[in-house]
Order: C-alpha cells, then sequence, then structure tokens
C-alpha cells in the first residue's frame, strides 16, 4: 500500500487538531490586547478551562500530535527522506506562501517597513520571525532536519529517544544557568518543542500502556489541567512575573506538555471507534481544515474581539468571552473551507511517495 494516496484521515486526531486550533485561536481571542477584553488576572474556576484560557499550550498540541502522527504513518515502512521533505513542502507551502503575500500586501498597504518584513521571511528559515504563526512551521521544519537520527535511534529502541528529551532539558538548564531566563528558546525554538515531538513518537510506540486505561487517562487529564490552571493562577504566559518569563517554569514546561499530551493523544486515538455521526464529523472537519484556520484567523481573531466588546457586550468576564470565542470560530470555518479548497487540498497528493512497507522482520521506522 503506497504511503498516502490510500490512508484515510482518522477521525480521532483530527478531534485533536480542532481542539488544538481552537485552543490558540481562544488565547488570541481572550488577551488580543494585553489583557483585553479578558483580563489576563485570575484563572477560570472551572479549571479544565484554563487549558483555554492559557490557549498558546494549543501549540505544544500541534507540534505533539505531528510527532505521535508521524510515527503512526511510519511505522513499520522505509522513508525515502529526500521525497519526504518533497511532500511536507508541496502541502505546507502553497498556503504559508499565499499568507505570506497577503501579509506582505498588508505592510505595504499600512506603511510598513517593507524591508525588514522582506528580512524577516529571509531568516524565517533559521530564526521564528515569520508571521501569523508560521514561526511554529520553522521549528517544525527543523524537526524535520533531525528526523532521520531520531528515526534510526527508533529502529534501534525507542527508548533511546528519552535520551533527546534529556538534552533538551539539559540545554534549556544550561541556557537558563547563563542568560537568567530560558523563556524565549522555550516556547520558539526546537530547544523547546523537541520533548515535544519525541514525546509524541514516543507515545505512539508505548500506546498500550495507556489504551483503554480510563481511569489511568482520567488522572493524567486531571493532573494536567490543575497544573495548568495554577500555572495560570501564577501569572501564566504574560505575568510570571512579567514577558518575557524569568522563570524557571520553562526549563520543564514543554516537557510536561509533550508528556502529558503524548498520553493523551495514544489514548484518544486507540481507545475508541470515533463516531461517524453528524457532530464528530462536524468536529473532525474543523482539524481538517486546522491549518489553514491556523493561520490565517490573525487577519480576524482581534477584530471579531473588539467588534463584539464595541459594539455587542462587554465580554470581560471570562465565561462570556470563552463563549464568544466560540461562536467567533465556528464562524471562521466556512472561510478556512475555502482556503482549504484553494490552498491544501489540490496538493495533497503531489509528488512521489515517501514510504514503503518492510518486510515482516524488519524493524518498524526504517530511514
Amino acid at each position: 500500500m503506497t504511503e498516502t494516496k490510500k490512508r484515510t484521515r482518522d477521525l480521532g486526531l483530527d478531534h485533536i487538531r480542532a481542539l488544538a486550533a481552537f485552543m490558540v485561536f481562544s488565547w488570541h481571542f481572550l488577551h488580543y490586547a494585553n489583557g483585553c477584553p479578558v483580563p489576563f488576572e485570575g484563572a477560570p474556576s472551572i479549571f479544565p478551562l484554563a487549558l483555554l484560557d492559557e490557549g498558546h499550550t494549543g501549540v505544544a498540541l500541534f507540534m505533539t500530535l505531528s510527532g505521535y502522527l508521524f510515527a503512526k504513518i511510519l511505522d513499520g515502512r522505509s522513508v525515502n527522506y529526500l521525497a519526504f521533505l518533497s511532500r511536507r513542502a508541496t502541502r505546507l507551502l502553497p498556503l504559508l506562501f499565499a499568507m505570506l503575500v497577503v501579509e506582505g500586501v498588508r505592510e505595504y498597504v499600512v506603511g510598513a517597513d517593507l524591508v525588514g518584513y522582506s528580512r524577516s521571511l529571509a531568516t524565517g528559515l533559521i530564526e521564528p520571525t515569520l508571521p501569523n504563526g508560521a514561526w511554529s512551521l520553522t521549528v517544525e521544519f527543523h524537526f524535520y532536519l533531525l528526523l532521520p537520527l531520531l528515526l534510526f535511534l527508533c529502529r534501534k529502541s525507542p527508548a533511546l529517544l528519552f535520551a533527546a528529551i534529556f538534552l533538551a532539558v539539559g540545554l534549556r538548564t544550561f541556557l537558563f544557568i547563563r542568560n537568567d531566563t530560558v523563556f524565549w528558546p522555550a516556547y520558539w525554538t526546537l530547544a523547546g518543542r523537541l520533548d515535544q515531538f519525541v514525546f509524541g513518537i514516543l507515545a505512539y510506540h508505548y500506546r498500550s500502556m495507556i489504551i483503554k486505561k480510563h481511569v489511568l487517562a482520567l488522572v493524567l487529564g486531571t493532573v494536567f489541567c490543575v497544573f495548568y490552571y495554577l500555572f495560570d493562577r501564577m501569572g501564566g504566559f504574560y505575568r510570571m512575573p512579567q514577558y518575557p518569563s524569568p522563570s524557571p517554569i520553562w526549563i520543564i514546561l514543554p516537557t510536561i506538555e509533550g508528556a502529558f499530551f503524548s498520553a493523551l493523544i495514544a489514548y484518544y486515538d486507540g481507545s475508541f471507534q470515533h463516531p461517524r455521526g453528524l457532530l464528530s464529523r462536524f468536529i473532525a472537519k474543523i482539524g481538517k481544515y486546522s491549518y489553514s484556520i491556523y493561520l490565517w484567523h490573525f487577519y480576524v481573531v482581534f477584530l471579531m474581539a473588539d467588534f463584539v466588546q464595541r459594539h455587542i457586550m462587554n465580554i470581560s468576564y471570562y465565561y462570556i468571552g470563552q463563549v464568544w470565542a466560540l461562536l467567533c470560530f465556528l464562524a471562521l470555518v466556512p472561510f478556512a473551507f475555502v482556503s482549504y479548497q484553494i490552498f491544501e487540498k489540490p496538493f495533497m497528493n503531489v509528488g512521489l511517495s515517501y514510504s514503503r512497507k518492510t518486510g515482516p522482520q524488519q524493524p518498524s521506522l526504517v530511514v
């Protein structure tokens, strides 16, 4: 069986993509103007909602899911690495290029520094300087560069991947000792995000430890939500105690996010036969369009929040603001559908297949 053309989408994983997109959208909707319309102070008393109040963690969920998905796709297959890079480029670049053109036009219209904008595009392969959330694609590209090494280690033993996590934590510890902060590399670069990709890979290979373990999953989910509730209460992303944060929590926060998200992804993916009813398929469609939602929502999310706050009602109370975030997120879905049809779907199967099944005695995830 060839890799992509005959592989059907996983509803469960698309549900998770939809959740990650909503997390990021909520974060920007609720707090777009430095804590306005919803103030940063305090956290929702319904503690699982802290994951939406601190919705930046949706980026960690995306990256953990990426590691899990690649492990799932490539399990038991050999990989043509150049073909893999080519397929990822044709999948991601058309929409990215369209967004960058639109952003360039916007910069020109508002009289911004086009030379500076061009410079940010040139450095975007190395540094997280691409606009509108596209910085995370730079991090994902850096992960692709490490992927052959990670697959080689995984072929020997998946447990060897823990060495990559220990090295990442050690690097962040060193940077914190040297600079008295590690916020920037922990959030914006692979030095922080590597844990999440690797935990995603590990979760797939050790998924038997969590699949169908409903009590364990409930405990893990509760502990993670409580952790993020406390993180939110102590100031969160912007107020611990300032931005950029000097807190040592950023040494281990990427690790915590990757560990919990990966376990919960494996649990949700493997423990259920996801229904194909109307609601399930609708949420999966949102996940299918999540890349378009992620790159385009910056143009409307702040305007939406401002319009509701100014012209409809006061949404500074968290729960009211969260309801409006959901309504505005759903209003964005039809536009994301159009973007998907134009900039994503036509390029889904362009290029050579990058993987094939190995023989029955071959190890999994062979480069």
